[in-house]
C-alpha cells in the first residue's frame, strides 16, 4: 500500500538525569509548535501546575516523571512524535523500552551540574542502539559552569565530539541570547510571565549585535572562532554516525532557545529507517505494515478504565480497523480502536505512518516487545528485562478484594511496572514483586489503591541478586541454602540470592550449575 501522507516524521526521546528540566522542555517544544497555548509548568508557590506529560498523581505530587509519555504534534510540515522519559534510575527499564522506539534523542544537561550519572547511562543505551544524540545545555538563565568546561566534560566522559550550533551570549545566569553559528546572527529573547507562553525572539545581524549586547557579543564571537579553529563545527555524517553531538544552549523554563531545538530536529535528526527482524531480514519503511509495542499503560482515564498499548509504526501504513497478525501467537485481531496520544489526552486516528506512535485500546493480547504486522511476516527483537535488585511479597490488605488484587497485579506485570515472580510454594496469594529500584514499589502501592481499590501490603525480602536458571536445574538450585527460585511471566526461572557473594560462592561450589547473568540496569 503506498504511503499517502508525505509529511516527514521525526520521532525522538528526551533523556536526562532527574531535575534537569526534561518534562519542562517537552512542554516548551509543544508550546513552540503551537500544540499548546500555555505551558503546564507555571511556577510559583501554591499554583504550580503539572506538565501535560506528567499526569499520574505521584508525578504531580513529587514533580518528577514516573512513566514515559508520548506527544504527537505538527511543526513546519513535519509530524513530530516526542516521548518524554522518566529520568529517575528506578524507572530505567521504562526509558530503555522507549529508546527502542525512537530514531534520535535529545540529551538534556543541567548547565550547573554538567553530565550526571543517569544521563551517562542513558547515553550508553543510545550508543548501543546507534541513536544519534542532540545535546541541550539547559538552565542557562541560572548560574552554572563555563561553556567550554561543559564541552570538555561531554567529550571526556562520553567520547562524543561536541559541535555547538549556538553559543551563549553572556555567562550562565546572565542569558542575553545566543550566537547562531550557522548564520552568524544574534538571537535575543524576551521574557514572558512565568515562561507560560512562547518567548518572542529577534534575529539581529552580526553588524548590529554589538550595539545590542555590547562587549558580550565580542566574547561570544571569540568563542565561536575558537570552536571553528578546533574543528568543532557540525558535520552531518559524523552526527548520524554517533561520533559528534550538536549542542544548543537554552532555558526550557523561560522558553529561550526552544525554537532552535525544534529547528535542529527537523533539519538534522534522522527520519524512520528500515528495521531488522529476529531472523536478520530487513523491513523497509514502504514495505507491508508492521509495528513494535514498546509500552503498555492502563489507568490513564479513570472514566473508561481502558488499557493502551503504545506501538511504534515501523513500516507501511496503519489504518484503523485493519486486521493485523500478532507475531507472538500468529493470531489475527482487529485494530478497531486506535488513537493518537498527547500526554493523557487522546483522539481517534484513521491512519499512521512509519515513525508514528499509535495507541491501541484494549488490545489485551499485546505485551511489551510484541510485533504486529500485515502481509509478509516479521518479528522484531524483544526487549530484555533488567536484573531486579529489590524484592517484596505482595498480599491484599482486604481479602474481599482478592479478584481486584489479582487483576491489578497481572496488569502491572504486563505493563512492566514491576516484574512479578511466582512459585508453587508461595501460591497466587503472595506473588513476589521484583524491581530495579524501590520507588517502583511505591508506584505499585499507589496504583493498586487508586485504580483497583485493592490496597496491598508489601513485605521486603532479603534478596538483592537474581540469576537466570536452566529449568532443568531449577529444583536443584532451589534446594540450596539461602536461595529461592521463582518464575517470571515469560517463563524465565530466576534464582534469588541475598548478595553477590553468596551467588558467587554457589557458582564456585557447584560449577555444573548454569546461572546466567541478567541484563544490568546500569543504575
Amino acid at each position: 500500500m503506498p504511503i499517502v501522507d508525505e509529511r516527514p516524521r521525526r520521532t525522538f526521546a528526551v533523556i536526562s538525569h532527574p531535575d534537569a528540566g526534561k518534562s519542562t522542555l517537552t512542554e516548551a517544544l509543544a508550546l513552540h509548535a503551537e500544540a499548546l497555548h500555555e505551558a503546564g509548568a507555571v511556577h510559583g508557590k501554591g499554583n504550580r501546575k503539572a506538565t501535560v506529560s506528567d499526569w499520574m498523581e505521584m508525578e504531580k505530587a513529587r514533580g518528577i516523571s514516573i512513566t514515559s509519555a508520548a506527544l504527537q504534534f505538527e511543526y513546519d510540515g513535519h509530524v513530530v512524535n516526542l516521548v518524554d522519559t522518566p529520568g529517575h534510575a528506578d524507572f530505567s527499564e521504562d526509558t530503555y523500552r522507549v529508546l527502542s522506539a525512537v530514531d534520535s534523542a535529545v540529551m538534556l544537561v543541567d548547565a550547573a551540574k554538567g553530565l550526571e550519572p543517569q544521563t551517562l547511562k542513558l547515553f550508553q543505551v543510545c550508543a548501543h542502539r546507534g541513536i544519534p544524540v542532540v545535546t541541550v545545555i539547559n538552565k542557562w538563565d541560572r548560574p552554572g559552569l563555563d561553556p567550554f568546561e561543559l564541552m570538555d566534560g561531554i567529550e571526556q566522559q562520553i567520547g562524543l565530539r561536541p559541535t555547538p550550533l549556538t553559543w551563549p551570549v553572556g555567562v550562565a545566569g546572565d542569558f542575553h541570547g545566543v550566537l547562531d553559528r550557522r548564520t552568524g546572527e544574534l538571537v535575543s529573547y524576551t521574557r514572558t510571565a512565568g515562561g507560560a507562553t512562547r518567548a518572542p525572539e529577534e534575529r539581529i545581524p552580526a553588524g548590529r549585535a554589538a550595539d545590542v549586547v555590547g562587549e558580550l557579543w565580542d566574547e561570544a564571537c571569540e568563542g565561536h572562532e575558537l570552536l571553528s579553529a578546533d574543528g568543532a563545527d557540525h558535520d552531518q555524517a559524523a552526527y548520524l554516525a554517533g561520533k559528534t553531538t550538536p549542542v544548543l544552549f537554552a532555558s526550557a523554563l523561560l522558553n529561550f532557545g526552544v525554537s532552535h531545538i525544534l529547528r535542529v530536529l527537523i533539519d538534522l535528526a534522522p527520519g524512520p529507517g528500515p528495521g531488522q527482524g529476529v531472523d536478520g531480514r530487513s523491513r523497509e519503511v514502504d514495505d507491508d505494515f508492521s509495528a513494535f509495542v514498546f509500552k503498555v499503560q492502563s489507568g490513564m482515564d479513570a472514566a473508561h478504565r481502558d488499557r493502551l498499548a503504545y506501538a511504534r509504526v515501523c513500516s507501511g501504513v496503519f489504518e484503523r480497523g485493519m486486521a493485523v497478525t500478532h507475531a507472538a501467537t500468529g493470531r489475527p485481531f482487529s485494530t478497531k480502536y486506535a488513537q493518537v496520544v498527547f500526554g493523557r489526552e487522546r483522539s481517534s486516528v484513521e491512519q499512521a505512518f512509519p515513525g508514528d506512535i499509535v495507541g491501541l485500546v484494549n488490545a489485551n493480547a499485546l505485551r511489551v516487545g510484541d510485533t504486529i504486522y500485515a502481509g509478509t511476516s516479521i518479528e522484531y527483537p524483544p526487549i530484555e528485562s533488567f536484573a531486579p535488585e529489590h524484592f517484596a511479597t505482595a498480599t491484599v490488605a482486604d481479602a474481599g478484594r482478592w479478584k481486584q488484587f489479582r487483576k491489578g497485579i497481572d496488569q502491572l506485570d504486563q505493563e512492566g511496572v514491576v516484574q512479578v515472580l511466582r512459585s508453587e510454594l508461595r501460591g497466587e496469594h503472595a506473588p513476589v514483586l521484583a524491581a530495579v529500584g524501590p520507588m517502583q514499589f511505591e508506584v505499585v502501592a499507589a496504583r493498586m489503591e487508586s485504580e483497583y481499590r485493592a490496597p496491598v501490603r508489601l513485605e521486603p525480602l532479603g534478596f538483592t541478586v537474581a540469576r537466570g536458571v536452566d529449568p532443568d536445574q531449577a529444583d536443584e538450585v532451589a534446594a540450596l541454602r539461602d536461595v529461592e527460585v521463582l518464575a517470571r511471566r515469560d517463563g524465565t526461572r530466576l534464582a534469588l540470592f541475598p548478595d553477590r557473594w553468596r551467588a558467587e560462592a554457589i557458582e564456585r561450589l557447584h560449577p555444573h550449575l548454569r546461572l546466567a547473568q541478567l541484563p544490568a540496569s546500569g543504575r
